[in-house]
């Protein structure tokens, strides 16, 4: 069985939950991803922050990504996986969850992230096709 910390991309930067969105948004472009960890002063993940994320609930809504915080997008508990978790349960997570993209934990520490494309490149290729389906919203 193969576990998420197999396949999972490692060293997963955060923002702070006090950096500005402007701050997160030149991350995303610097690491050319579309979301980013949200981190809290105790280093423990206090969420996820998406680009659109960015465009619909701040710029959209006429606030100052300068002045806006990315912790102020941070909603509810975030989604994530263990390292030791299976694929399978990622995939579960993600259909559940309706996310494309998964946080690694290793006990509190962000360790990495897992994304739809990493799931689908440890797949055999008669299985990505279901993959896509499973997580198309």
């Amino acid at each position: 069985m193969t576990k998420a910390r197999e396949i999972m991309t490692g060293g997963a930067e955060c923002v702070g939950e006090n950096e500005t969105l402007e701050v997160a948004a030149r991350k995303m472009k610097e690491l050319d991803v579309g979301s980013l960890p949200i981190c809290g002063e105790d280093n423990r993940l206090k969420g996820m922050v998406t680009d659109r994320d960015i465009v619909v609930k701040c710029v959209a809504e006429g606030g100052d990504p300068r002045t806006t915080t990315a912790g102020s997008l941070a909603e509810g508990k975030p989604v994530t996986i263990g390292a030791d978790d299976s694929v399978e349960e990622a995939i579960e997570t993600m259909e559940q969850h309706k996310v494309r993209r998964l946080p690694v934990i290793d006990g509190h520490d962000l360790v990495g992230m897992v994304s739809q494309a990493d799931i689908a490149r440890s797949l055999p290729e008669d299985q990505t096709g279901e993959l896509v389906r499973l997580l198309s919203y």
